[in-house]
């Protein structure tokens, strides 16, 4: 593998380009990406140069599609006529399944490995990558394709991890995709209470509201593009909420009444 295309050089892209050479690749490394992201890129030392996505086709031999979801679809769609043999191309996508089918319905087959690097920021943009953010993290690809690209994802220091795309994305909804709309409804719940709650507010608050600065449009395409599964995630969560409340209001009635036979005795 001698040259490694970039599409979409935010926080992953960012990360993986800066990953690649702390792990030794010594190949080119381009980025296809709005000229701004490009330039913060480049000056972090992630990519080498930017290119046309028709000039990176054409010239890499890895694809990396770290786009948010419907922009990877989009550019899917766009590299149908430019994939040439030796070409693979492969995603970043947090859900799978969509991803998988446009790759099926618009690539070459053989050309298109689908991946998910389990890791991330709350914050956007290359200028915040970071070489060691996928060490130690899960790597999913959707299927045991022998290629060089598996080689880079070791030596990057991620666990590998094959997963069907459907088991990966009823997997997610529970990992990732539950915790964050829990994080966000308790930040917007606690955002409609007055100032005095930020002053006593502790480390284990701030831990459990950090996801809900994420980001809306790339979290609009994650719910969008797994309803199913995140709604039955999102179902029993609500369920064992209520679970709790009706519980606690349970065990207050008991002490109450606990409370009001001492008194009557006394």
């Amino acid at each position: 593998m001698n040259a490694v295309g970039i599409v979409g050089v935010g926080l992953i892209g960012g990360s993986f380009g800066l990953a690649l050479r702390k792990a030794g690749f010594t190949g080119s490394i381009v980025g296809v990406s709005s000229e701004r992201s490009i330039a913060e890129a480049e000056s972090c030392d992630a990519i080498d140069h930017g290119l046309s996505l028709e000039a990176a086709a054409a010239s890499c031999d890895l694809l990396f599609l770290s786009q948010p979801i419907y922009g990877i679809i989009a550019t899917l769609e766009k590299l149908g006529p430019l994939v040439r043999p030796g070409l693979l191309v492969t995603d970043a996508g947090s859900t799978k399944r969509v991803i998988v089918d446009a790759a099926r319905r618009f690539l070459p087959p053989g050309s298109f490995l689908g991946g998910h690097p389990i890791a991330g920021k709350e914050v956007r943009g290359a200028a915040a990558g970071d070489g060691d953010l996928f060490r130690n993290r899960p790597w999913v690809l959707t299927e045991d394709l022998d290629h060089p690209v598996r080689h880079w994802i070791a030596a990057i220091g991620a666990r590998e991890l094959i997963l069907d795309p459907d088991e990966h994305d009823r997997l997610l909804a529970w990992s990732s995709h539950l915790p964050q709309l829990a994080s966000t409804a308790l930040a917007s719940v606690l955002s409609e209470q007055t100032g005095a709650v930020k002053a006593v507010a502790g480390s284990g608050l701030m831990d459990m509201t950090r996801l809900g600065m994420s980001s809306f449009d790339l979290w609009r395409d994650i719910l969008g593009t797994n309803e199913v599964a995140v709604a039955a995630a999102l179902d029993a969560y609500i369920a064992k909420l209520q679970y709790l409340r009706d519980d606690f209001g349970k065990e207050f009635r008991q002490a109450g009444e606990f409370a009001q036979s001492l008194k009557q005795r006394g």
